[in-house]
């Protein structure tokens, strides 16, 4: 049989991402590597799988041959395989791919997160993408983030820019004076942070960070600049991000949270946004029975349904409070749940303080309070907030 070409394929192991991932090689008689963008992957691993070779047929095509036919074949012609079909991907695509697509079980089962969502979280960070969480306090932000970093093996940095009061001083350094040394001036963490080639720079609370902080960022994070400046002066020295840096942020965006600030929209241009759901009645439970799998299921469902009707009521037009009970305070009560406290002792000390007194029985903590106590008392019934309860329940307070 002629063919224009024929190759057999070897493997060998690489560490990708930090995970040891599978390299299929294709080499022509001569032992010449061919690149991998010639062969589609699939076509590689196939003939690896099944002891086969690829030969190039006359007309360009590739197909699956018998291993003797790379010593015995025709070789009409010696060409370079330019004129191969297939898809021209870049180099190591497919493996990077494979990394994205298998990813979803590097999620940890206690964040609660679609497969699109987390698939795309993943290609962001692989391809070093600025990437800003968003949603709900409470709904697992950071948490997100934070496993991103354990998904990828990449060295992390963490800086909380709503807790900063100082933000120079956290992203650029401070001068400082000793006696024997003099004036001298060091460099922050940050600094540092954005000079690691394949970070992962998490971005905590950048919603609530000082505009000066967001102004410092601007160069940082434009992908055309991709520079911190530590001085406005001409002529003083610039740092340039390493290759493969990816920043994520948090942010908390929307009127409810009176300590943000309305961010920027230059800023905000310069991230890809994954945005976190707030989670169902059900998802709700299900988390709360995988992290507390010693409490009662029955109260734990109690719990998921609380949270779940304060964040639909607060959702409505004339909505009786102004926000709903996150995650983050249903995981702190069922935790207390567990050391022993009785439902409505814990809902008193996490869920009460976060809703206004003012106004009496019409204030959204005795609104709040209404239906946490329906739950203490029998929590069995799905139909126990209908409109009419609800009214009588209001009626009787008053």
């Amino acid at each position: 049989m002629n063919y224009k070409n024929i190759f057999r394929v070897e493997t060998s192991e690489k560490n990708l991402f930090g995970k040891m991932s599978t390299i299929y090689n294709a080499f022509d008689r001569s032992g010449k590597k061919v690149p991998a963008k010639f062969i589609p992957k699939p076509i590689r691993k196939e003939a690896f799988d099944t002891g086969q070779c690829i030969a190039v047929t006359t007309d360009g095509g590739l197909t699956l041959v018998n291993a003797d036919e790379f010593d015995n074949a025709n070789i009409v012609s010696e060409d370079v395989v330019d004129n191969v079909s297939s898809v021209d991907v870049p180099e190591g695509h497919q493996e990077v791919l494979n990394f994205i697509h298998t990813s979803y079980n590097l999620k940890p089962k206690g964040l609660m997160m679609s497969e699109l969502k987390w698939k795309y979280l993943i290609r962001s960070a692989v391809r070093s993408k600025n990437i800003m969480m968003t949603g709900p306090a409470g709904c697992g932000k950071t948490m997100a983030a934070k496993s991103v970093v354990n998904a990828l093996d990449k060295p992390d940095f963490y800086f909380n820019l709503g807790a900063t009061q100082d933000p120079r001083a956290t992203l650029i350094g401070n001068t400082h004076f000793e006696t024997e040394k003099g004036t001298y001036f060091s460099e922050s963490e940050f600094v540092k942070a954005i000079q690691t080639p394949g970070a992962v720079i998490l971005l905590d609370e950048l919603s609530r960070a000082h505009p000066d902080a967001w102004n410092i960022l601007m160069t940082v994070l434009d992908y055309g600049q991709r520079y911190l400046r530590l001085d406005e002066k001409d002529g003083q020295k610039t740092i340039n991000v390493a290759d493969g840096v990816t920043f994520v942020a948090t942010a908390n965006i929307g009127n409810e949270y009176t300590s943000t600030r309305v961010m920027d929209k230059a800023l905000m241009d310069r991230f890809t946004i994954v945005e976190m759901d707030v989670l169902s009645e059900d998802d709700e439970n299900s988390l709360l029975t995988y992290m507390f799998p010693n409490v009662d299921n029955t109260i734990l469902g109690n719990v998921a349904k609380i949270a779940s009707l304060t964040r639909s009521e607060s959702s409505k037009d004339t909505a009786r409070i102004n926000s709903g009970v996150s995650t983050r305070t249903t995981v702190e009560l069922c935790g207390l749940l567990y050391d022993g406290f009785g439902l409505q002792d814990a809902a008193e000390v996490t869920i009460y303080p976060q809703y206004d007194n003012t106004g009496g029985v019409d204030s959204e903590r005795t609104f709040v309070k209404q239906i946490v106590q329906k739950f203490c008392d029998d929590g069995s019934s799905d139909d126990l907030f209908n409109e009419d309860e609800m009214s009588e329940a209001e009626g009787d307070a008053s």
